[in-house]
């Protein structure tokens, strides 16, 4: 890859009076002609307020949309081979507290049209010291010296002196049986790609054999494994065989991998059973788009964690990702971000236009291979907010009357939301709704209904009507009837509606078969509880792994709900918040991997490990079996993406 001619240094400073500071940018000419007559865009987390007048020292501002912004630099000004433009950025919206609060991309707009990258890279926050990283988990100390991960409900195990070379099926197992043998033997080969494979499908020498049985008083999610001169796995349905396999290959793999600490089983039995039905890790493909292989991979992470629900964020502002075929532009115009594109340069993207859709036989080998794990796929479509990927690409979904930029979301984009008076709206989202329940059996569908700014709608003389016809109170009492309707289209279909903890806004929808998530803030699940909604908790102060996990500058990621280190993700316990008659409302757990600064591999990794563990563990083992220390032990074992 050539070495970019331009390069955009970015720091942040403070500023008398001014909590939120400034951002000082220095563009540094390493071409070898002069530069004259160029616009800089760059995109960023941290937001000027347009909203008020710029503060822009020697620097004109253009223009901003959402996380895209771009000025010009004074009349005249001409840089020549090595020479440098330094201006500042102010109002922002929030102060920059980590490296990740800068521009995340950038690019130069030249006098002849043409748009040329910019090299950049994390910010500095000046004033700071030159801090180590932090360190973020401890050694760990396993006094049971057995990985599993998650720790199963009941445990009494004695350490062998060695490991088996191989596990294998007993005489008299079914070809089910040795069937589920090969399914968690592929899934820890496409893991482990140079470990040893756990298990052989005939005798071994050295090996030991696995008995397999069943047992109707067990659930279906259930095992027991007992340890002896034979191994016997009963299973009270073929998750729970799967389940038991997949703690055979941890033992195994820990065993091999960490002799000095871990050991495989000579006797004992474990005795096994998840805490919570609902134990999910959702992923945003919009802000960021992920390959098929990397879908699949998370969902083999999901598998080898035990966990069971992948909540797939398909669409939001920034792109939609699901191929629909009654409206291709959907996945043309609805996903393209660029300099001269509908949806202009967001997150970390730049000169170059940026795309990618899931087709919808992507989708289909998806959720096969996930059922064929006991992942069950639950797909969300977000609206009626987060849609400016679907206007960009069915302009006529838009009130005509109404200002184009008479709101913006809380992320800044104008004019957001599907009208919820526009009767083509729900035209569309029928046809959307019929191609997704051939493409995903879930019968939950995940509407979102998150984030709607207040004033949404309130200009638009057709909403106006609406609310005046219905008696609906304001964008809440609108939403609501938005909400109502798509739970009835929903039905129809035979789907259940789940979404975010807005969707109770406003009236809310009927609660009978509504599963929402609690996200803003943990009490909010209990107050949904109250209303009669089942709910799963996924507080972004413990469950979102975009949050930053030290306050060091160093540390990448959001800190709008806090800083979320692995101790408090581990630890957090959810259903504390729940008095004891609400309880059973408590569906489970989720995790939620929100893409907005995930630019590359490393970052995923490092946020979402091993905090997306920590959440297993939470979801599947009793309060009590928790141990922090044995965790952070065993989390070094765990695939990353």
């Amino acid at each position: 890859m050539a070495n970019a001619e331009y390069r955009l240094e970015n720091a942040w400073e403070p500023v008398d009076g001014d909590p939120c500071g400034r951002f000082v940018f220095t563009l540094i000419n390493l071409s070898d002609a002069p530069l004259s007559g160029f616009k800089l865009a760059y995109t960023s987390l941290t937001r000027i307020k347009d909203s008020e007048e710029p503060h822009c020292e020697n620097a004109t501002f253009l223009r901003r949309n959402a996380n895209f912004h771009q000025y010009e630099p004074p009349a005249g000004l001409t840089l020549q081979p090595g020479d440098s433009w330094q201006f500042t950025v102010a109002p922002l919206w929030r102060p920059a507290r980590h490296r990740t609060d800068g521009a995340k991309s950038a690019y130069l707009t030249l006098s002849d049209g043409r748009h040329v990258p910019v090299a950049v890279d994390d910010t500095l926050l000046s004033g700071r010291p030159a801090e180590p990283a932090p360190v973020l988990m401890p050694a760990g100390e396993a006094k049971q010296p057995f990985s599993l991960l998650p720790w199963p409900a009941d445990a009494a195990l004695e350490a062998g002196d060695k490991a088996p070379v191989a596990l294998y099926p007993a005489d008299g197992a079914s070809v089910d049986d040795r069937r589920a043998m090969q399914v968690v033997g592929s899934l820890y080969r496409r893991l482990f790609q140079i470990g040893q494979q756990p298990f052989a499908l005939a005798t071994v020498h050295d090996g030991q054999a696995i008995r397999f049985a069943t047992d109707d008083t067990l659930v279906g999610e259930a095992y027991r494994l007992e340890f002896g001169d034979e191994i016997t796995l009963t299973s009270g349905g073929p998750a729970g065989c799967q389940y038991g396999l997949t703690a055979l290959a941890q033992l195994l793999h820990g065993a091999r991998t960490q002799p000095g600490t871990f050991k495989f089983p000579a006797s004992g039995t474990i005795s096994d059973q998840p805490r919570y039905g609902w134990r999910g890790c959702h992923l945003d493909v919009s802000r960021q788009f992920y390959p098929a292989a990397d879908v699949i991979r998370l969902i083999d992470i999901m598998a080898w964690m035990r966990l069971n629900i992948f909540h797939w964020h398909l669409t939001d502002d920034e792109a939609w990702r699901l191929e629909i075929k009654a409206y291709p532009q959907l996945t043309t115009t609805g996903v393209l971000r660029g300099p001269d594109e509908p949806m202009l340069p967001q997150l970390g993207n730049g000169a170059e236009p940026v795309g990618g859709f899931y087709s919808q036989d992507d989708v289909k080998a998806i959720v096969a291979h996930a059922g064929a794990l006991h992942v069950e796929v639950v797909p969300e479509i977000d609206i009626p907010g987060h849609s400016t990927a679907t206007l960009a690409a069915l302009a006529d979904l838009t009130d005509g009357q109404e200002a184009p930029d008479s709101y913006r979301s809380v992320q800044g984009f104008p004019n957001n939301a599907l009208n919820p008076a526009i009767e083509e709206t729900y035209t569309f989202l029928g046809k959307v709704f019929d191609e997704m329940v051939e493409l995903f059996p879930s019968k939950l569908l995940h509407i979102g209904g998150d984030e709607v700014a207040a004033n949404t709608w309130m200009a638009s003389p057709l909403a106006r009507k609406l609310m005046e016809d219905e008696g609906l109170d304001g964008t809440f009492g609108l939403q609501s009837h938005f909400m109502k309707r798509i739970q009835k289209m929903l039905a129809e279909r035979g789907r259940q509606v789940a979404g975010w903890d807005e969707v109770s806004h406003g009236g809310g929808v009927d609660p009978e078969g509504t599963l929402l998530m609690a996200w803003q803030k943990p009490e909010v699940g209990v107050e949904l509880a109250k209303l009669g909604y089942d709910v799963v908790m996924t507080p972004g102060q413990a469950y979102y792994l975009d949050m930053v996990q030290d306050e060091a500058f160093q540390e990448p990621g959001a800190s709008w709900a806090g800083t979320v280190p692995p101790k408090h993700t581990y630890t957090y316990e959810a259903v504390g918040e729940f008095p004891e008659e609400l309880k059973s409302r408590m569906r489970g757990v989720q995790a939620c991997i929100w893409s907005e600064h995930f630019l590359n591999r490393d970052y995923f990794n490092h946020l979402v490990f091993p905090r997306l563990g920590a959440i297993a563990e939470a979801a599947w083992t009793p309060k009590d079996n928790k141990d922090w220390l044995r965790f952070a032990a065993i989390a070094p074992l765990m695939p990353k993406l």
